[in-house]
C-alpha cells in the first residue's frame, strides 16, 4: 500500500547522536529502535527515549510487532536496573517511560525485575515521574501487585486493537484479559493514572473503534492513545488502511462524549509518544 503524502514528515534537527551515545554507553535497549518506531528521530532529537526492559527478545510473537521472538531468551541483565536509572539521569528526563518484552519463560514473568528498575530509577531521579508499559503478566494479579507496589505515576497496558482483530494480531494476550488487567490496576488505586492504547489501520470498522472506546471507559482508563499501524516488515500483518485526520478527530470526539477526558489520536501517536506532555495535561485536569 502506497504511503500517503499527508503522513510524510521532515527529519528533525537536534542532538540525535548525543542521545544515541548516552544509550549506548549505558547499554540500554529502547523500544524506539527494536520496534522501528517512526518517531525515533523526533524523540532522540529532544533527548528522550522509551527504555525497553528484560532484553531484546520477546516470548510472544505478535503479528504487528518487530521485536524478535524467542521461547527461551537470555536471563535478564542484573545491571539493567541501575543502567536504566543512570541513562535517565544522563538524559535529564523529567518523565521516564519504561516498557518491557513479555517474559513468559520466567516464573514471575519479569515482575520483580521491573520493580527493581523502578526502585533504582526513583533513587537516582527522585524529581522525575515514572510511566511503565507492561505485559499482562499472564493475568497474575499477584505479579501485577509487585509492580504496582512501586507506586508509579502512570501504569500503561495496551489493548492494541479492536476485539474482532485481537486474535489475529496478538499472541497469547487477549482483549478480555487486557481489560481485566486495566480494571484491576484502576481499582487498586496504586497508580496516579491508568493508560491504554490501540492501533488503527488494521481493517477495523468505525463502530468497532467506538465499542473499544466504550470498553475503555467502562474500565475507567484515564488516558487513551490511538495511532496508525505501520507494518514493520513484509512478514508482519499488512496495513489495511491509512486513517485520515478527520477520522482521528471523530474518534477523539466520540471518546470525549463517553467520558474519556484524556484522548490522543493521530497518525504518529504511540503509547509513549509525548508521554510527559500527556501526563502533565492529565494532571492539570485533577486540579
Amino acid at each position: 500500500m502506497k504511503f500517503p503524502k499527508f503522513l510524510r514528515r521532515k527529519l528533525p534537527i537536534g542532538p540525535l547522536n548525543k542521545t544515541a551515545s548516552i544509550l549506548q554507553k549505558h547499554k540500554i535497549n529502547t523500544v524506539c529502535q527494536e520496534a522501528n518506531c517512526p518517531n525515533l528521530f523526533e524523540c532522540y532529537s529532544k533527548k528522550t527515549a522509551t527504555f525497553i526492559a528484560l532484553g531484546k527478545k520477546c516470548t510472544r510473537s505478535c503479528a504487528f510487532c518487530n521485536i524478535d521472538f524467542d521461547k527461551n531468551p537470555p536471563l535478564p541483565d542484573i545491571d539493567e536496573p541501575i543502567n536504566i536509572a543512570k541513562a535517565a539521569k544522563s538524559l535529564n528526563l523529567l518523565h521516564i517511560v519504561i516498557t518491557m518484552v513479555a517474559r513468559d519463560d520466567l516464573e514471575d514473568k519479569g515482575a520483580n525485575h521491573i520493580a527493581k528498575i523502578v526502585s533504582e530509577v526513583k533513587k537516582l531521579n527522585p524529581q522525575s515521574s515514572i510511566e511503565i508499559l507492561t505485559s499482562d503478566f499472564s493475568n497474575r494479579f499477584d505479579l501485577i501487585d509487585i509492580v504496582l507496589n512501586q507506586r508509579v505515576d502512570v501504569f500503561n497496558h495496551n489493548i492494541e486493537t479492536v476485539k474482532r482483530l485481537s486474535p489475529k494480531i496478538r499472541h497469547i494476550a487477549t482483549y478480555e484479559n487486557s481489560f481485566k488487567v486495566l480494571k484491576y490496576v484502576k481499582e487498586s488505586k496504586k497508580a496516579m493514572f491508568v493508560k491504554s492504547g490501540f492501533m488503527v489501520g488494521l481493517g477495523e470498522r468505525k463502530e468497532e473503534v467506538f465499542e473499544t472506546l466504550k470498553d475503555l471507559k467502562k474500565s475507567d482508563v484515564d488516558i487513551v492513545t490511538i495511532g496508525q499501524y505501520l507494518s514493520p516488515s513484509k512478514n508482519k500483518y499488512p496495513i489495511k488502511d491509512f486513517i485520515t485526520l478527520d477520522i482521528y478527530k471523530e474518534y477523539e470526539d466520540f471518546a470525549k462524549s463517553v467520558g474519556i477526558k484524556n484522548i490522543y489520536a493521530g497518525p504518529y501517536v504511540r503509547s509513549s509518544y509525548n508521554a510527559q506532555i500527556i501526563k502533565n495535561q492529565a494532571s492539570s485536569l485533577l486540579v
